[in-house]
């Protein structure tokens, strides 16, 4: 019984052309598993997925130059959830990741309202319910806050 058991966990490939001393690196060396140090790799039994995701978490930018990053599909509900997120960026809700302030910045939070707004006048009668009413539902979320947001202005 216990030789069935397959370990959990994911697998990480160096795909990148060159070494850490910049050469170009050999297809031997591309196939050979970057030792666990290198890559931040998580031991099996401690790593966890989040819920609904099928891929590894992106590395930053800086991690790797030039590496393709791996982000998770891109469907109607994450790219509306998308627009409000970045909607919330603007009511001043998330600092900005560079200078860590938060600012608010109300015309660009309606404009992506407007956005929302359009995306749904343009997608009427092509929608699945569960996405009709997640719009619906951050459109009417978000013009709430926006009227809050103005008043207090």
């Amino acid at each position: 019984m216990e030789e069935e058991k397959k370990e959990t966990g994911f697998v990480i490939k160096d795909r990148r052309h060159f070494d850490e001393s910049g050469e170009v690196r050999t297809e031997e060396a591309k196939t050979m598993p970057p030792p666990a140090a290198e890559t931040g790799a998580v031991p099996p039994d401690t790593a966890s997925e989040a819920p609904g995701r099928t891929d590894a978490a992106p590395a930053s930018p800086q991690d790797a130059p030039g590496e393709e990053q791996t982000y998770p599909a891109i469907d109607f509900q994450n790219f509306i959830l998308s627009l409000s997120t970045t909607a919330m960026y603007h009511f001043g809700d998330f600092p900005d990741p560079t200078t860590g302030e938060t600012r608010r910045n109300l015309s660009a939070a309606k404009q992506t309202i407007d956005i929302l707004g359009m995306l749904r006048d343009k997608t009427e009668g092509n929608l699945k319910d569960a996405e009709k009413q997640l719009l619906e539902g951050l459109l009417f979320e978000l013009r709430m806050r926006y009227v809050k947001e103005k008043r207090t202005r």
